[in-house]
């Protein structure tokens, strides 16, 4: 709590017009019920707070949150720390569908420059190529593994991608804005996009994290678990169900952001042992703050252009990912 606390208060006074982190403070506690502080603001100053700044900060404290949350409950599921909120095809099908919705057309917004569309279409694609590796998976029969999911969503993403580079090469015009949004942003006008993604936030932690101890149970072993009274695929369908949705949510609101997923979940269970009764809620709190203060150093790092903050994500993760890979080798061999 203390992090997401420190990202609010970093995220909102920090950017092209600096405020004091005190007086932020001060005027973030004036937004709760009876409370009435003199922060020391301008009328301006206050309104850069609650309208511009804060909206940002929050989405990417739910962003956050939903990455690092279903990265945790993937690498629970497949037993494997190196598991990923895309790993089901949820990145292609996303790509796909807001190539598609860029390309043939759609409503501009002039405030962030892409299709009034593209939220939705997001949504969409994300959730029908986990269905779709879904339906691939299954067709295995009753004996379907997370091996077998996960070499489905590898197919379901070839495909996938293989139509957005399609739409790409037929639209080469659209090119510039579909990478605006695959290398991810947080700008938002406003509250909008907030309240979209709030509800798929608070039902995607409730469900994950209701469930968190069947995770540890999991990890047994399927015949292990059953003789505790566990039913492991229905238990493993209902966790994936819902860290898709939050996955989709996200991506529909910020783009693709990776490594979230990697590295905030592994650095938990690093620092707080591998028990996902305590990674789940901590990967969720953390990965919050990190994206928050990622989309910090996006915004001032080159100021007064602004990086994606996937590009700043994917710097931080490659050698991240690079560690993991070899902590991993070496604890095998």
């Amino acid at each position: 709590m203390l992090a997401v606390l420190v990202a609010l208060v970093a995220g909102v006074s920090l950017g092209p017009v600096s405020l004091p982190p005190g007086s932020v403070a001060v005027e973030l506690l004036n937004l709760l019920p009876g409370v009435q502080l003199d922060s020391g603001l301008t009328a301006g100053e206050a309104a850069i707070v609650t309208q511009l700044r804060l909206p940002r900060v929050v989405l990417g404290l739910l962003v956050g949150g939903l990455l690092a949350l279903a990265g945790g409950a993937y690498q629970g599921v497949f037993r494997n720390p190196l598991a990923d909120p895309y790993l089901l095809g949820v990145a292609a099908g996303a790509g796909l569908a807001v190539t598609a919705v860029i390309a043939l057309g759609g409503a501009m917004d002039p405030l962030v420059g892409l299709p009034l569309t593209v939220p939705l279409a997001a949504f969409v694609g994300s959730l029908g190529a986990v269905a779709m590796t879904y339906l691939l998976g299954a067709a295995g029969g009753r004996s379907r593994s997370p091996a077998t999911l996960i070499l489905a969503g590898v197919a379901v993403s070839a495909f996938l991608s293989a139509g957005q580079t399609y739409l790409l090469q037929r639209h080469s015009d659209s090119i510039q804005q579909v990478y605006a949004w695959l290398l991810g942003r947080l700008a938002t006008a406003g509250w909008h996009d907030v309240l979209l993604v709030l509800p798929y936030f608070v039902l995607t932690a409730v469900v994950v994290l209701l469930h968190r101890r069947e995770l540890d149970v999991l990890a047994l072993g399927d015949d292990e678990a059953a003789s505790l009274g566990l039913h492991p695929q229905r238990s493993r369908y209902l966790l994936i169900a819902a860290a898709s949705l939050g996955t989709a949510a996200a991506v529909s609101a910020s783009g693709l952001i990776g490594f979230v997923g990697i590295i905030v979940p592994h650095t938990v269970r690093l620092l707080a042992g591998s028990s996902y009764r305590v990674i789940l809620p901590l990967s969720m709190l953390f990965g919050g703050a990190f994206l928050a203060l990622t989309d910090v150093v996006a915004r001032t790092a080159a100021a007064p252009a602004e990086i994606p903050i996937g590009v700043v994500t994917a710097l931080l993760g490659g050698p991240f990912f690079v560690l993991v890979l070899r902590t991993a080798r070496r604890v095998l061999t």
